[in-house]
């Protein structure tokens, strides 16, 4: 009697190991992408930082599929949101903002990305963080080169450090 009760207790252990084994590999059975990459990008030359994020399809890429991104935007006011065409036979997807101003190091920034129809209609949606290494702030004011040839700012002349007495231009939030 005894053996028989644990017997049909050790069934019953890995009836529910397989039950909970099979939902752990179904979970993402209807994911279209997944992050495969995340990077804050600081062009020195540019003078500009942007948020970048890779997707890896999982699978093929429907016809008529966007991606519409919103994101915090650091220098406050109303999230970023701009989206782009997907296309079939896409190897990978890269969402890059446009260039940001008063990103803070260590802060958290929301970014929610949503492949859609073009009518609209939701088929995923990926919810991750940004978050920088570094403050804004070490970057130049101003672009290091302007023109085909490179030549040195001329803004920037007698400024080796690339920062001007007025800064960037920009009020950005008290850092909280």
């Amino acid at each position: 009697m005894h053996s028989g009760f644990v017997r049909m207790i050790l069934v019953a252990a890995m009836f529910a190991a397989a039950v909970a084994l099979g939902a752990c590999r179904d979970t993402g059975k209807d994911a279209l992408f997944e992050i495969s990459g995340r990077l804050v990008v600081f062009n020195y030359r540019e003078a500009t930082l942007t948020y970048l994020v890779t997707l890896k399809p999982l699978k093929p890429i429907g016809e008529g599929q966007v991606v519409v991104t919103t994101m915090d935007n650091p220098a406050g006011g109303a999230p970023l949101v701009f989206s782009q065409k997907l296309f079939p036979g896409q190897a990978k997807v890269t969402v890059e903002s446009p260039p940001l101003e008063c990103v803070v190091k260590d802060k958290p920034y929301n970014v929610a990305i949503r492949i859609e129809y073009t009518d609209g209609g939701l088929l995923q949606q990926i919810d991750t963080t940004m978050v920088s290494a570094q403050n804004q702030d070490m970057l130049p004011d101003r672009k290091l080169v302007v023109g085909p040839g490179y030549k040195p700012n001329p803004e920037l002349a007698g400024h080796p450090d690339g920062k001007l007495p007025g800064g960037r231009g920009v009020t950005c939030p008290a850092a909280s």
